[in-house]
């Protein structure tokens, strides 16, 4: 029975990858697949026969797919394991006495031939696992120099204690000057106090729900927003609560995100100290308010705008209740607030305006507006006007050096992000770019475009960081602006102009009718940017998967990175989650390196044409997954991560690395797998795979970085120097946020990242604050 049922197997499989393979090889991929197929078959008839030389077929399957995934994966174990591990499990399976010993007493015939050929395959290719998993072929081992390239690094102007704006200061480097935690002692951190702040996720939250603050520190004080835009301050030593304010958000599900990553401080040096409203906290709300309150006890600060509240929907040329909102904090300099916003992306082609203003930091008056579709004229918005509608947005964090007297701005593009039909000039010179704005007035003083004409939704979505570096001709005032594309500018602040050389490369061709690419694309001499993919490079956790992600990569369009949109559907890598997004990179200012998390994830695109799209239902008003309608547009858009048929990645792993690079050089000195499968697999297995995340790192003087943000709950340390991991702390929730540091008086330095996980990649939801530090 065990040999009929075995052989019935055999050739449901032979079937199975007899009609993939045939499929696979009319789409031009490989012909192992139909090879395989001939060898199930024949072994299949062999046991039905019960002839021992099924053995010796199978024994010629398993010696020639081991050849060939050697060939095609080298010896990498996750590349090597799904394309062996359902046929070395079959061969054991055959080797068992209720298969092999069937086989001998049924007809005479000797089985030793075939029983030695196949063990001693089956040995070879365990010997091969077993060696591949010594090996990563695709990890880069080097190290940054340790030295400091200046003694003297510009950081802003905060307390080296404290952390006063969401990368620390208004230069966004996110790198803390404390010591006390170095590579030598990491191991020994422990969780000093943990928060909760009550505020969870709710059965009628957005799918977007996502909590991704960074605290803010001003010398006993923690300041900390939640996703439902409450206020919170914290007592840095002990986690207790000092106050809270609930702005009293209602939901709405015409909102696309909910989260907060940050409020925004400030002291102002006109009221004494002690006085109401001296200090202040800024929120920036779901619903389009911007409020100011009192950092002493949380109370509203009524001289600001409308008794405390700016209303961020005047001017707008539609109704804002869901469709825009503020996610980051805003920017607080040379006296002014100045707020970005972000729109709900593929909703409809009538968004509101993408106006970056600013306001008077005391009374909330308008100061200057810019908005990228009447980019010339920055005086304030005159009674009864509107901004221009659905012009490029700015929904991530902004810099500014107020020495220069220059704010920085990451630009978003125009919905929909996959149709370029019909933009402006304005639209097409300011999508997917870097602006730097006057601080007084809100001039454009230059723009550093990272991909033209965009279809691809690579909105530019990291806060840029401001480092001085050393170069041949002096020390230089750089800008360092990560981009999902993988691209890492590194620009003169100044004046926009690379330091590291960026270079324009031919781009495919081929959109829609009515459409166009741009015939070339930018490249920056520092670049995370993937190779492309190859038929080689489909991934699945058994042959069968992979063969259905062959299959499907090869009827998608593909043609490298900016491959257009398409009606068949095209395959974008990378994808538009992005090789770097909101949390950005960390630099060093004085080793003048940087620390960065760059992953990996495929995505489709497929055009709908208007008459092709169902009417409207729960679930289709546009994200980053699904259809999206875009209203009001010739296409719709289907679009989503590239997965197999049981939900993973369909291209091969890692999917998510740390790395470092030297600013000065441009050079990546390592890039190293990051993150495991324990919370997403359905074993909680510890396999160092390299997983996507979302968040950011932060750097120590101590030589130590940190970062949290992989689809793994743990917040981990690494050496900066090598990439080496240090340690890892275990977190109760998804830590998709950037960790901070400070210092008490004492010296005592902490750690702290937010754990409430993410809605979109599916980590586990949470309200935790948690502190680390090391046992006094």
């Amino acid at each position: 029975m065990a040999i009929t049922l075995t052989a019935l197997l055999f050739l449901i499989i032979a079937a199975v990858l007899g009609a993939g393979g045939v499929w696979l090889a009319a789409l031009g991929g490989s012909w192992y697949y139909i090879i395989a197929a001939l060898a199930f078959l024949l072994t299949s008839i062999l046991l039905f026969r019960r002839r021992p030389s099924a053995l010796l077929v199978y024994a010629a399957l398993v010696i020639g797919t081991l050849g060939w995934a050697i060939w095609e994966a080298g010896f990498d174990w996750w590349q090597l394991a799904p394309r062996g591990g359902v046929i070395i499990l079959l061969a054991l399976w055959l080797l068992t006495p209720w298969v092999r010993g069937k086989l001998v007493r049924a007809g005479g015939e000797t089985s030793a031939a075939g029983t030695g050929a196949l063990l001693v395959t089956v040995l070879v290719a365990l010997g091969v696992a077993g060696y591949s998993m010594t090996q990563d072929p695709l990890d880069l081992a080097g190290q940054l120099s340790k030295e400091a390239v200046t003694t003297t690094p510009d950081l802003g102007g905060v307390p080296n204690d404290d952390w006063h704006f969401y990368g620390r200061s208004l230069y966004g480097q996110r790198y803390s000057p404390l010591k006390q935690i170095t590579p030598d002692n990491v191991a020994k951190l422990q969780v000093a106090w943990t928060y909760q702040t009550g505020d969870i996720r709710r059965s009628t939250d957005v799918p977007e729900t996502t909590y991704q603050v960074t605290p803010l520190k001003v010398r006993d004080t923690l300041y900390i927003c939640t996703p439902h835009n409450f206020v919170i301050a914290l007592d840095a030593a002990s986690g207790k609560e000092k106050w809270r304010f609930d702005p009293q958000v209602k939901d709405n599900d015409d909102r696309q995100h909910q989260t907060c990553r940050g409020v925004s401080y400030y002291a102002d040096t006109a009221v004494a100290a002690g006085q109401p409203c001296a200090e202040r906290v800024y929120m920036p709300t779901a619903d389009a308010r911007l409020i100011a309150l009192d950092a002493a006890n949380g109370q509203i600060c009524p001289a600001f705008g409308d008794k405390g509240t700016v209303h961020l929907e005047a001017g707008m040329p539609y109704n804002p209740s869901g469709y825009y909102y503020s996610t980051s904090p805003p920017v607080i300099a040379a006296g002014k607030i100045i707020v970005g916003g972000a729109v709900n992306d593929n909703y409809s082609i009538h968004e509101q305006s993408g106006v970056i203003r600013a306001f008077d930091i005391n009374t909330g008056a308008l100061v200057w507006n810019w908005d990228s579709g009447n980019p010339d004229v920055t005086t304030p918005l005159p009674e009864g006007q509107k901004y221009t509608a659905n012009s490029p947005n700015s929904w991530s964090i902004s810099s500014a050096d107020e020495k220069l007297g220059l704010l920085y701005v990451p630009l978003g593009n125009q919905t929909p992000d996959q149709l370029g039909a019909g933009r402006s000039a304005n639209v097409e010179k300011f999508s997917s770019s870097i602006v730097a704005l006057d601080l007084n007035t809100g001039q454009l003083r230059w723009v550093r475009q990272t991909v033209h004409h965009d279809l691809w939704d690579m909105d530019v979505p990291s806060q840029p960081s401001l480092v001085d570096i050393n170069t041949a001709g002096g020390t230089v005032p750089a800008l360092v602006g990560p981009t999902k594309q993988g691209d890492i500018y590194v620009l003169d602040r100044r004046s926009g102009e690379p330091i590291i050389p960026v270079e324009e490369v031919p781009a495919p061709g081929g959109a829609i009718e009515g459409d166009h690419t741009s015939p070339t694309q930018p490249v920056s001499g520092l670049t995370f940017m993937p190779e492309p993919l190859k038929g080689k490079n489909m991934w699945g956790v058994t042959l069968f998967d992979q063969l259905a992600c062959r299959i499907e990569f090869h009827k998608l369009r593909y043609e490298g990175r900016y491959t257009p949109p398409s009606l068949q559907g095209s395959l974008i890598y990378p994808g538009n989650f992005g090789v770097f997004n909101w949390g950005s990179v960390a630099v060093d200012p004085e080793r003048q390196v940087m620390f960065g998390m760059p992953t990996y994830l495929a995505f489709t695109s497929r055009l709908v044409p208007r008459a092709d799209v169902p009417a409207p239902g729960a679930g289709t008003k546009g994200s980053e997954q699904g259809l999206n309608r875009n209203e009001g547009a010739p296409y719709a858009v289907v679009m989503g991560p590239f997965v197999s048929p049981l939900g993973l990645p369909c291209q091969t792993p890692p999917w998510g690395y740390v790395a470092g690079a030297d600013l000065r050089t441009g050079k990546i000195a390592w890039k190293h797998r990051n993150g495991t499968v324990y919370d997403s697999s359905p074993l909680p297995l510890p396999f160092k795979v390299g997983v996507p995340g979302l968040g950011g790192p932060i750097i120590t003087a101590g030589g130590v970085a940190f970062l949290g943000a992989s689809v793994d709950n743990y917040l981990r340390a690494y050496d900066v120097t090598s990439g080496k991991q240090l340690w890892e702390g275990r977190l109760p929730a998804g830590g998709q946020s950037t960790p901070m540091s400070y210092a008490l008086a004492g010296g005592q330095q902490f750690v702290v990242i937010v754990a409430g996980g993410h809605g979109s990649i599916n980590t586990k939801a949470g309200d935790y604050v948690i502190a680390y530090t090391l046992p006094k």
